[in-house]
């Protein structure tokens, strides 16, 4: 297994991922790998990224941090809605400052369109409100049948996979904008700049006996009291914030629509949802390292893999 290498050292270093559904510890992967390898850690789960929001997105307390510089935690109020450009932006320089120190960058998050950001060839169209509303106009005027028909005369691929009004839209905007099809933009697997990413997964009664005990401890941990101290910093006008799982629900509680118990245990049911999810997302990716979190040799293996990494692009 790789030791940790002085800074300046000549071996380029991958960036190290770690995903995977919640609650299955890759914080504590992560620290572990970040501490051996002298690295400093990116989030990329897009709920840590708000200040007070704590609990209930199980944020590592500083005191468990091991003194590993944390990238991209804490920078936003509850009332600002998240951006996945801004997060690549944002995650990439973090990227570059930390290899400028000769350490090893080590992502941690299970968002798995904000890792992939992060990583993968993936390009942000623009947007434009004028050309936004215009259309939407013409949406209630001609219909969706006749802006439909537009669409598949510059961007039939769009054409057939678009589902729904909003992305019909959207997909029209970008091709009067940039004069490029909307299909263009879709992400590519293709990094931009040598990476690992390591997975972590248990079978389904593990993970959902994980996720329970994880919101029970939200709860005894003061997720009431959280929840109404962000109530006050303004987290129901944050359209990302307030529909987070855990917060929702418990905003319903202060609301009288729900006691605690309800409130939890529509919690751990939206949990074991968005845990699904994450693992039908990750598990498509061929290229995730996955491992077991009970395995004892799991620091070990996943030094080993970091070991193997390619420091290059294949071509």
């Amino acid at each position: 297994m790789p030791a940790a290498e002085a800074p300046g050292a000549a071996r380029p270093r991958p960036i190290i991922a770690v995903v995977g559904p919640t609650g299955t510890g890759k914080s504590d992967l992560a620290v572990a790998l970040a501490e051996r390898l002298d690295g400093e850690i990116v989030n990329a789960d897009a709920l840590q990224f708000y200040r007070g929001m704590d609990i209930g997105t199980a944020k590592m307390p500083v005191g468990e941090r091991r003194g590993i510089p944390h990238h991209l935690l804490d920078i936003m109020d509850v009332t600002e809605e998240a951006s996945v450009a801004r997060f690549q932006r944002d995650a990439r320089a973090a990227f570059d400052d930390i290899a400028s120190r000769g350490r090893y960058p080590v992502l941690v998050g299970g968002s798995g369109l904000y890792v992939r950001a992060a990583l993968d060839a993936l390009e942000f169209p623009p947007t434009d409100p004028t050309v936004r509303r215009r259309l939407e106009e013409e949406l209630r005027s001609d219909g969706e049948a006749a802006l439909r028909r537009r669409l598949a005369a510059v961007d039939p691929a769009s054409a057939e996979r678009v589902g729904d009004e909003r992305r019909l839209v959207r997909a029209l905007e970008v091709q009067e904008l940039t004069g490029r099809p909307f299909s263009s933009f879709m992400p590519q697997r293709r990094y931009v700049r040598p990476s690992l990413q390591i997975g972590l997964d248990v079978d389904r009664p593990e993970l959902h006996a994980r996720l329970a005990r994880r919101v029970d401890a939200m709860v005894a941990g003061g997720l009431l009291d959280e929840v109404r101290r962000l109530e006050a910093a303004g987290l129901r006008e944050g359209r990302t914030a307030s529909r987070a799982i855990g917060y929702a629900q418990f905003l319903g509680v202060l609301d009288g629509r729900l006691d605690e118990r309800a409130a939890a245990h529509a919690t751990v049911v939206a949990t074991r949802q968005f845990a699904r999810r994450q693992v039908t997302w990750f598990r498509a990716d061929p290229r995730v390292v996955w491992q077991d979190p009970r395995d004892p040799r799991l620091v070990a293996d996943a030094l080993d893999a970091v070991g193997q990494a390619p420091t290059t692009l294949e071509p």
